[in-house]
């Protein structure tokens, strides 16, 4: 069938609103969702399965439901996909990677069931790097996810398969996972909105440990009303997650973008990093917006510079290492390289040596960002230092220090995950004067998830991006 690009883009809350008011079926979405994919995928790659037949049997299933005035969610009928790292029952789970390749889960995750619940249709699961250790999507197993804007540049990672998706039109929403910003990454690559939600908002149980602090499921969308759907939709509690938070918001209201009573910090001195002129100018610009929403903007400085992305990396190996070092047994030679290097470096730390990265994490929560989130509710800065690069990087090989003192580096997430309490929301502001997209980030106070996507749907009012659609 041809495809219907305006459909493709369709935003989910319209298309739930289509099939409930009887103008649009489950079945012409899903099918169109599956001609596009075939359409994207052998071009970009975000796509290591898909579910035809599976897929137009629940749409069938769920229109029939519709004609007889029966509805399962606010989702019913809406196209969605899930990362390969989350668990789904019967179906290969393989986390990118050899070692997992013929993995098949007996169980949904969570968040998988929340989205089926409420009338979603998996479609389909989207690529990653290996264990999702990297912010470029490149894995042994399925190889590179490239960018919709330029296929020569990375989607960003590790939900890059996740973002070109949402990016591409083949589907208007997508889970993915975030531990230093692999939901934020493809997001600001891509020119979509990204969410990693407060600590515990979406329930977590994808790891053999419940205590882990530095996981997040989170949504990618092309506008903030489909991500806001999406995180109803998906958080919690859920006592399956000891960590998941017991208040839940209600994020179908309306966002207020008038701003009079919002302080935010807007802060370009960050460690001395050094900012694609363009990243910067877009920045500033979405800041002017939302100054003339009202918002008092007001420059901050953090002193957070190569240390604390080493911190990061050095819990994040500790982290690969505890839940997959067991693999290096018997798939060393067919992992990525640098998973390997990774998981090595964590397997020789010691207990001591990981426990004291939160006196460091701590020193830099009390002295550095709480003071600057007791005066502000929020913190403006750029999601990634410049726009998309080439294949073939790590996030660390961009980390490279000026004799002026410049700090260049590539993503500014990382440092936030390191305190996960504080939502951080990457949103399109702008794009290059080579059409690539850059991304604002958003980190509000702890917990207070409507009020960073309060400031998005104000950025998003008053610089639309969703009309924007990549040149494949």
């Amino acid at each position: 069938m041809s495809v219907d690009l305006d459909l493709c883009y369709m935003p989910a809350t319209e298309i739930a609103g289509c099939i409930r008011a009887g103008s649009l079926t489950a079945a012409r979405v899903v099918e169109n969702s599956l001609a596009r994919i075939a359409e994207i995928n052998p071009k970009l790659n975000c796509f290591c399965f898909f579910y035809p037949e599976e897929a137009l049997s629940i749409a069938a299933e769920l229109d029939r439901e519709a004609k007889a005035g029966q509805f399962r969610g606010p989702l019913h009928g809406v196209p969605f996909a899930i990362k390969d790292l989350t668990p789904t029952k019967g179906k290969r789970t393989t986390l990118g990677s050899y070692a997992y390749e013929h993995w098949v889960p007996d169980h949904d995750a969570p968040i998988v069931e929340a989205l089926k619940a409420a009338g979603g249709i998996m479609v389909g699961k989207t690529t990653t790097p290996e264990f999702a250790y990297s912010g470029f999507t490149e894995s042994p197993l399925w190889g590179i996810t490239r960018n919709p804007w330029n296929p020569a540049l990375t989607a960003g990672g590790s939900s890059g398969g996740a973002g070109v998706a949402v990016a591409t039109g083949c589907m208007p929403i997508a889970e993915g996972s975030d531990m230093g910003g692999s939901v934020r990454i493809p997001a600001s690559f891509c020119g979509v909105v990204g969410l990693k939600p407060s600590f515990g908002r979406i329930p977590f149980t994808i790891l053999p440990s419940e205590f882990d602090q530095l996981s997040h499921f989170g949504p990618l969308a092309r506008t903030i009303a489909d991500a806001s759907l999406f995180l109803q939709v998906a958080q919690g509690p859920d006592e399956r997650d000891i960590q998941s938070l017991t208040q839940p918001q209600n994020f179908l209201a309306p966002y207020d973008t008038d701003l009079r009573d919002v302080s935010l910090g807007l802060c370009l001195d960050l460690g001395k990093r050094a900012w694609h002129p363009e990243v910067e100018a877009a920045v500033r610009a979405a800041a002017n917006a939302l100054a003339e929403a009202g918002a008092r903007v007001e420059e901050v400085s953090l002193p957070w510079g190569a240390e604390l992305d080493h911190l990061w990396l050095k819990h994040w190996e500790v982290f690969l290492a505890t839940f997959f070092g067991h693999t290096l047994e018997t798939h060393r030679a067919k992992m990525d390289p640098k998973v390997v290097s990774y998981l090595d470096h964590g397997l020789a730390a010691s207990a001591v040596e990981f426990k004291s990265l939160e006196i460091a994490r701590t020193a830099a929560w009390r002295n550095d960002l709480a003071p600057i989130l007791s005066r502000h509710h929020a913190l403006l800065c750029p999601t990634m230092a410049q726009p998309a690069v080439p294949h073939g990087g790590t996030d660390s090989s961009y980390w490279k220090g000026e004799p002026d003192g410049a700090y260049r580096c590539l993503d500014v997430t990382s440092v936030f995950s390191l305190f996960g309490m504080c939502p951080a929301l990457s949103v399109p502001c702008g794009w290059t004067k080579d059409n690539l997209p850059m991304g604002l980030q958003i980190v509000a106070r702890r917990h207070d998830d409507r009020l960073a996507l309060r400031i998005g749907a104000t950025v998003e009012q008053r610089m639309p991006w969703a009309h924007r659609r990549p040149p494949v």
